[in-house]
């Protein structure tokens, strides 16, 4: 049994929640493999909406068990108020998860680095959410990091103090007035909280439920053009958001990958700083922002919008080998005349179809234009009942990328769903 993949394939903020628990039902696992809490995987169902930063998107579903895997980044106190919130929905968390001993920690202290690193940056601020996401990766990759595991030993009380004293002689280096003390305190019987789980090898889990021909997914976080080494960096995230962390996230052989999916919007939105050659700044964009609900899940920061982009969809297909596409907020489109598609781009006068290895050059998007559907497609369940000029814009996409689209998010409920044969 091989192990598929649901990638998001720009900036994040794809919808991967949400077609993760669409998904699962064909699954027995449902595993995350990098990123943080500074993820935000919407759900909707039963006219409730749902958030999940740390827990997989799998765990509203009974008889599937939910895997937080090694190349997470966990807060415990993000975490235990996440399980609380599921406990008090009725949802047995402790029994459907598991969670990884390599699994590493953000302490209080890496969260006062976040923010202190990104206030002295000023004007070259990289957006970051201040979850301490990136000073807990910098102490994983610098072998000085407290793992999952480490709250079993009777050695974790000093090992946090060595590590939170290392981070308080770094923090000198800044001009930033902080204070630990309460968020310690949470973050202490939270860890009481984590104690409570099964704490696993989730790399031999893994492997031993595609042995047993069990089906797994794997879910990303962020998206693909946030990916550490391959993303618009330094605008980036700490982790690889491309397929490829999928092998050293959960722990599982390249030979081990079925099927890709990624999933793209309709068009783009981007959090934070960085490059973005499709972004809208005028009423369009405001429109695409307002009709989307484009805010962040995690921080409610309001997204910056843009049509889709081509070169960079093509790019993420490209580096992930993602099999099939998933588009998702087709329905936002529902009211424009005309949609725009960036198929190539101009830098210095020169049409390229390539993404730029930086951007420091203005990068000036080449458009087509499609001819809008002016209708609602909110109600539509099946196929056939699309307008033309969608599924016009859909096998574009299709003959440009070389991959189908194989699922078409019409809505944020799970039932908004159309699934193509």
């Amino acid at each position: 049994m091989k192990i598929n993949v649901v990638l998001g394939l720009q900036w994040g903020d794809e919808g991967k929640g949400k077609i993760v628990d669409v998904l699962t039902p064909a699954y027995r696992v449902i595993a995350r493999f990098q990123g943080g809490p500074n993820a935000g995987h919407s759900l909707e169902f039963e006219n409730k909406k749902f958030v999940l930063h740390t827990i997989p998107s799998g765990i509203f579903h009974e008889n599937v068990m939910n895997v937080i895997g090694s190349g997470v980044v966990i807060d415990p106190v993000i975490f235990a108020e996440e399980t609380t919130q599921l406990k008090t929905m009725g949802v047995p968390v402790e029994r459907r998860l598991l969670i990884a001993k390599r699994a590493h920690l953000i302490l209080p202290t890496h969260r006062i680095i976040d923010a202190a690193s990104e206030a002295a940056k000023g004007k070259t601020k990289i957006g970051s959410t201040l979850k301490g996401i990136g000073p807990a990766y910098m102490d994983k990759t610098g072998r000085n990091g407290l793992r999952v595991g480490d709250v079993l030993s009777p050695a974790f009380g000093s090992r946090y103090e060595a590590l939170k004293q290392k981070h308080i002689e770094f923090l000198k280096q800044f001009d930033y007035a902080y204070t630990v003390d309460d968020y310690e305190r949470q973050w202490m019987a939270s860890i009481d909280a984590l104690r409570r789980f099964a704490l696993v090898e989730s790399e031999l889990v893994i492997n031993e439920y595609l042995s047993g021909s069990q089906a797994v997914l794997a879910e990303g976080a962020q998206g693909s053009l946030l990916d550490v080494d391959f993303g618009s960096y330094p605008y980036v995230t700490s982790s690889n958001t491309v397929c490829a962390g999928v092998c050293t996230g959960l722990g599982v052989a390249p030979s081990k990958i079925g099927e890709v999916l990624g999933i793209f919007k309709a068009y783009c939105t981007r959090v934070g700083g960085g490059p973005f050659p499709t972004e809208l700044t005028d009423s369009t964009g405001e429109r695409l922002r307002q009709t989307g609900r484009e805010f962040g899940s995690t921080t409610g920061r309001p997204r910056r919008t843009g049509w889709l982009d081509l070169v960079a969809l093509k790019y993420s297909v490209l580096v992930s080998g993602v099999t099939q596409l998933i588009m998702t907020k087709a329905d936002v489109l529902d009211a424009f005349d005309t949609i725009k598609v960036a198929v190539a781009y101009q830098i210095n006068g020169r049409e390229t179809h390539q993404l730029p290895f930086e951007t420091n050059e203005p990068v000036v998007p080449v458009y087509r234009e499609f001819k809008g559907w002016n209708r609602p497609i909110a109600a539509m369940r099946r196929e056939d009942e699309l307008p033309p000029e969608l599924m016009h814009y859909i096998r574009f996409i299709e003959n440009e990328t070389g991959v189908p689209v194989t699922i078409i998010s019409v809505g944020p409920d799970r039932e908004q769903t159309i699934i193509r044969s």
